[in-house]
């Protein structure tokens, strides 16, 4: 069930991260950087959804100031997002596993951040400015923060079964 309130967000937000961060903290860099059957690293999702949190906040910086949001990214429409994602991964490709944890660390920091200097009325009142469709703020800080640890959590859960 998705967070309606500030303090549920913050929560949510705080716990799926404290999830994902324990996975992290469990594995070794070799482990992190090794192609599964997909051709997808766990250092490949880590590094995904940290950039999605600077995403997410970009989309709404543009959104206040007025400016055209492109959702995903400008030149990507949401039914790229393959495209996309693998486009991120090849500019990621050089990024170590350190790097991809410290990043996603720093953008933790930035939503969480984000989360709590921004009012109830500004997270839940009504859409965010760009958006085009009735999510939140908040819906949107959820979707590029708690639901993306829970699904790096599954992946990386997944990836350990697989290996053994």
């Amino acid at each position: 069930m998705a967070a309606t309130t500030k303090s549920e967000l913050v929560n949510l937000t705080r716990r799926e991260f404290g999830k994902l961060e324990t996975q992290i903290l469990a594995l070794d860099p070799d482990t992190a950087m090794l192609k599964r059957d997909d051709d997808i690293s766990i250092k490949d999702v880590v590094a995904h959804r940290a950039h999605w949190m600077s995403l997410f906040l970009k989309w709404y910086a543009d959104g206040q100031d007025g400016k055209q949001v492109y959702f995903p990214a400008e030149g990507y429409k949401w039914n790229d997002l393959k495209r996309y994602n693998s486009d991120l991964r090849a500019r990621q490709a050089d990024l170590d596993w350190s790097g991809a944890v410290a990043l996603l660390n720093k953008n933790y920091d930035q939503l969480l951040s984000f989360i709590q200097s921004t009012s109830e009325t500004d997270l839940y009142a009504g859409p965010m400015n760009g958006a085009n469709n009735a999510w939140t703020v908040g819906r949107w800080a959820e979707a590029a923060g708690p639901s993306h640890f829970r699904s790096a959590s599954k992946y990386i859960r997944t990836s350990i079964k697989k290996s053994k």
